[in-house]
């Protein structure tokens, strides 16, 4: 058990926690929440001992293991596979005391040092590992790259896996899907529900912590105030506590009355989609709760865009990709005003690509795009925040785009975004992730577009915020594209969903359950991105011909890959077999020397049979990857 007594933190004259007071007993699953700068990464500092208490006691039991998810990116020249078992110190450490008693041959050390290997689970700690990484979206011919040679998304990723392969019994997690998509991340919701230890999570992604939590710690006013269930059950209780209280009264009705626009709004669209009915109900929900937000210091509204009457983009027949490599072909995708779609597929399948030829960063390999007359787009994607002018404060972003705009104009607007006072005229360049998000997006919604075309917009936002662009998404009045791993976000503001996988877009008749069903059917047995044969825009019949003779080369291969898979897991066998002779200690006594001696050798052997056929399997996914290019 974890015990705070009368615990006092400070950060610098900031007083994050004051005489608080909390208990965690061993396998609960605690969300940790609370506004920004209140204290939940100092509460993780705290009990992984990177700092101490100002005041008070704390206790954790000495003999638990504890782990935690790095937040620097990291710069290994270690291979990804290599990098996530470092997360496992104990193998570490086991494997070194068995290579240096194999080097002075020490028998007696060997045969202790494997069978520590077996408790531990050692001999299989690559294949977990593996597992991890193709659970987070790696793909198998990724795993024996080196660490340094991902992006920094991808570098975070790894830092997630080196976490979960960690033996722990408390396990500190903060904000662990900020950077996966929705496929890795409800697949870290399935490995989190089966953790048997004790975890803690720093998260915005709300339906994310519905999964997988139990209980709700939130902290506010220096206090750690512990909440029995998930965050759906703590906004109900806090929604009722602050729906007592009378100065928040009359709020509280305004916020009513806009949900039951909203319902109304969607309750009319109900026969249309599947989507609309389960958004009506959770709207329903939401009236319920709105009181459990009416202290959020964000409030905005999309002002009324520019009305057209006619389709504001439409893409036709057209091949998409980067550097002419085709990722998706014949896309057909037609955007009327009022349209409000979510793009669903897996990572690398194409979405992002999709948006930014609606935005015309990328040309079309082939096909066409038009534009309706009047279209004004919004664009938001992560890379838009490196582009901000750090020199420039959001008051002076804004008025460089309205020049005529009055200062009180400006800083009214900038307030519904938590921009007041000194934060609205100072330059953004110390300002964090979260921060330069809403900016971004305080931009975005300043100009007024009548098409929104939004790539993981709640990146960086916290619980607040994104709630906040949720209630304004729903009021918004013009057509909308969304990329998102917030399902709670997209349940909420889109109609339909598309789905963008094996190079193709197509409508999904479905909802996100649907589409989780359909992700457990979804092969990643072959990069995505990497799937299409780019055609040739001068002679497709010539193209056709190229892509069946890659096919011809690419089949036997495959084949070859089975079999050499096959192989592979026949000689995994073999050297499981001989590593539990190895482990048993009858084997290193006098009268047993040339059968260990045999033993070792039969060894070493499978171990060199199987570093062969693992480098020609890369050798074959290589050579497919090329023909497939």
């Amino acid at each position: 058990m974890i015990s705070l007594t009368d615990i006092e933190l400070r950060r610098g004259t900031k007083v994050l926690l004051n005489e608080a007071q909390l208990v965690i007993h061993p396998g609960q699953h605690i969300g940790i929440i609370g506004a920004n700068g209140c204290g939940k990464s100092s509460l993780f500092k705290l009990l992984m001992g990177q700092i101490t208490p100002d005041a008070g006691n704390l206790f954790i039991p000495n003999n638990w293991r504890i782990a935690h998810m790095a937040q620097e990116q990291a710069g290994s020249d270690s291979s990804a596979v290599d990098y996530v078992m470092d997360g496992d110190p104990q193998l570490r450490q086991v494997e070194a005391a068995i290579e240096q008693a194999l080097l002075v041959e020490d028998n007696d050390r060997l045969a202790k040092e494997y069978e520590k290997m077996d408790a531990i689970s050692g001999f299989d700690a690559r294949y977990r590992a593996e597992q991890l990484l193709h659970g987070l979206g790696f793909h198998q011919s990724e795993i024996n790259r080196p660490v340094s040679s991902f992006s920094g998304g991808w570098r975070i990723r790894l830092n997630l896996a080196q976490s979960l392969m960690s033996a722990s019994d408390l396990l500190l997690l903060d904000e662990p899907t900020n950077h996966l998509d929705l496929d890795a991340t409800l697949w870290l919701e399935q490995w989190l529900k089966a953790y048997p230890g004790t975890l803690l999570i720093i998260s915005h992604d709300r339906d994310f912590i519905d999964n997988v939590v139990e209980r709700i710690v939130h902290i506010e006013r220096q206090q750690a105030v512990a909440y029995k269930g998930n965050y759906s059950s703590f906004e109900r209780v806090r929604a009722e506590r602050l729906a007592l209280q009378q100065a928040s009264f009359e709020k509280q009705q305004q916020r009513r009355k806009d949900v039951e626009a909203f319902v109304a709004r969607f309750r009319y669209k109900a026969s249309k989609a599947k989507q609309a009915q389960s958004r009506i109900k959770e709207l329903e929900r939401m009236e319920s709760i709105a009181p459990a937000h009416i202290d959020s210091p964000f409030y905005f509204n999309f002002p009324e865009p520019k009305k057209v009457h006619s389709a504001l983009a439409n893409i036709s027949q057209a091949d998409l990709g980067y550097g002419g490599k085709k990722i998706l072909s014949q896309v057909n995708f037609d955007l009327q005003p009022g349209t409000r779609v979510g793009l669903l597929g897996p990572n690398g399948a194409g979405k992002s690509t999709l948006i930014s030829s609606l935005t015309g960063d990328i040309k079309l390999i082939s096909g066409a795009k038009v534009y309706g007359e009047n279209v004004k787009i919004g664009y938001f994607a992560q890379h838009q925040l490196e582009v901000l002018d750090l020199q420039a404060s959001p008051f002076l972003h804004l008025q460089r785009i309205s020049p005529k705009a009055t200062d009180q104009e400006i800083r009214n607007f900038l307030g519904g975004f938590d921009f007041h006072n000194d934060k609205a005229l100072d330059p953004i360049k110390d300002f964090s992730g979260g921060e330069k998000a809403r900016l971004a997006l305080a931009i975005i919604v300043w100009q007024k577009p009548n098409l929104l075309l939004l790539d993981e917009p709640t990146n960086h936002l916290d619980l607040e915020m994104r709630q906040a662009l949720t209630m304004a998404l729903q009021g918004y009045d013009g057509a909308l594209v969304v990329i998102s791993h917030d399902r709670h976000l997209l349940r909420n503001t889109v109609d339909q969903f598309f789905l963008v996988a094996e190079g193709r877009v197509e409508e999904f008749d479905g909802d996100l359950k649907d589409y989780q069903s359909w992700l457990k059917n979804f092969s990643r047995d072959t990069p995505v991105l990497e799937q299409t044969v780019v055609e040739s825009a001068v002679d497709k019949k010539l193209a056709r011909q190229q892509s069946a003779e890659s096919r011809k080369k690419i089949a036997p291969l495959k084949k070859e890959v089975k079999t050499i898979e096959l192989k592979i897991e026949k000689q995994q066998k073999k050297l499981a077999d001989l590593e539990d002779k190895l482990a048993d200690t009858s084997i290193y006594e006098e009268g047993n020397k040339q059968k260990l001696k045999t033993t070792l050798a039969d060894q070493a052997e499978v171990k060199k049979l199987l570093s062969d056929l693992e480098e020609s399997w890369l050798e074959k996914q290589e050579l497919i990857e090329s023909f497939a290019e």
